[in-house]
């Protein structure tokens, strides 16, 4: 049962979107996918309650104090949302679970700064030599200065970068009802979709 954690120690850079759209994604094709949330603001478990009855069922994640994730029975892929400022213990406990860690990043020099160090905590934990560790970009504008700062920054890593998703409302009006883009079948879409086939070839390696 493959464990996907999306995380980055800063808030707003996308995790969500990206957590519930994989969620969608493995869900459209069929499978048994739990959505986990250790955020505190559990932002995928409310998505999960604006989610309509009668699509492609992705089940919640249960959540105690003691246990970091109690797969429901059948279970064959789970996807974390993990909180801002994933740190220390709490991070011990997510890379054991890990067989995938997406990071997302935005074009922020605040956010590439903060994501940095994450990363070297990653590549530096115990775990990571069993763990595929990407990136993609969030938000992004081709021909901006910003985005040309992403892509030098990235240049750097020795991680792969999965692609970069563009900055568009199509994400936020998807969540405000509880969908994902495998969820829609309208053209205005057909742009998102291609940028994530890199991402989801990912996911299926």
């Amino acid at each position: 049962m493959p464990v996907i954690v999306v995380a980055n120690p800063k808030g707003g850079v996308g995790k969500t979107t990206l957590s519930t759209n994989i969620a969608g994604y493995y869900a459209s094709r069929g499978q048994k996918v739990m959505l986990g949330d250790v955020d505190r603001q559990q932002s995928a478990r409310t998505w999960l309650s604006l989610r309509p009855a009668g699509l492609a069922p992705i089940a919640a994640w249960e959540v105690t104090h003691d246990e970091v994730v109690r797969p429901p029975k059948g279970t064959t892929h789970v996807v974390l949302d993990t909180p801002a400022g994933l740190h220390g213990k709490r991070l011990d406990e997510v890379m054991k679970l890990a067989d995938k860690v997406l990071i997302p990043l935005q074009p922020s020099i605040f956010d590439i700064h903060a994501t940095h160090e994450f990363v070297r905590q990653l590549l530096a934990h115990k775990r990571s030599a069993k763990v595929q560790i990407a990136i993609v970009g969030m938000r992004t504008r081709e021909g901006t200065i910003s985005t040309d700062q992403l892509r030098g920054f990235l240049d750097g890593l020795k991680l792969p970068l999965l692609g970069f998703l563009r900055d568009t409302q199509n994400y936020v009006h998807l969540a405000a009802h509880g969908l994902t883009l495998w969820d829609v079948t309208s053209s205005r879409f057909e742009r998102d979709t291609e940028q994530w086939q890199p991402l989801t070839q990912w996911l299926e390696t």
